[in-house]
């Protein structure tokens, strides 16, 4: 019965990711990114029909299962654009380092200006990281990892979407601030919004998301210290 169900919902989610995708297509507005429509709709029926997250994941996990040779697949434009990566490599450093004190500080300041809970706190501060790498920083600071998966989830797609009207208004073109910006904010979902404009902006991107993951592990207890 579980497998049943496995299926079931591991179907669902693909049919429902690909017509999010294909209306994507057709209307490519920021608002429209695949991820937001297809997730804002399969809560939805796990509401409607009350249907447990557990259930819902005895299929979830098999996709799951392939993010991690997703994120492999990243490096295929990392190794085509090796030679653009080596040139700009203290540049990039500089700006994801930037944006991970950026990023953590501006969190921690924001929720602590309007009285957040101090697990909610914690929570929220690696929130421009990965999700596996957030939610155990969370953990050692004080917060909950669940939550700091969803805060992960809320700077992705915010950042997809928000991120061309900020960098347009900030005057940014150039593939290597657009990459950082889009890797050192929004991470995963930040970095497939770079690869739809270049593959060289994507590049600098999975770069980013990387190395930012890193750092906002380094900085994150620093800031902590110092701020809070």
């Amino acid at each position: 019965m579980s497998i049943l169900i496995g299926i079931i919902t591991f179907i669902s989610t693909v049919l429902i990711y690909l017509a999010s995708r294909k209306l994507y297509q057709k209307v490519p507005n920021p608002f429209l990114l695949p991820v937001l429509p297809s997730t804002a709709f399969l809560v939805a029926i796990l509401l409607i029909f009350h249907i447990p997250y557990e259930t819902y994941m005895v299929g979830g996990k098999w996709i799951d299962w392939f993010l991690g040779p997703g994120v492999v697949a990243l490096a295929y434009p990392l190794y085509k654009n090796w030679e653009i990566l080596k040139r700009y490599s203290v540049s990039i450093l500089i700006g994801v380092f930037v944006g991970a004190v950026i990023g953590v500080s501006t969190g921690l300041l924001l929720a602590k200006w309007v009285s957040f809970d101090e697990a909610i706190i914690y929570s929220i501060i690696p929130k421009n990281s990965t999700t596996p790498i957030a939610m155990e920083v969370a953990t050692t600071l004080g917060g909950v990892s669940s939550m700091a998966a969803v805060f992960v989830m809320i700077a992705g797609i915010g950042g997809a979407i928000l991120g061309p009207f900020v960098l347009k208004w900030s005057g940014i073109h150039h593939f290597l601030g657009r990459g950082i910006g889009f890797g050192s904010a929004s991470h995963a979902i930040g970095t497939s919004k770079a690869m739809e404009n270049s593959e060289q902006e994507g590049a600098i991107s999975t770069v980013a998301m990387t190395v930012s993951a890193i750092m906002v592990s380094i900085v994150s207890p620093i800031l902590v210290y110092f701020l809070y």
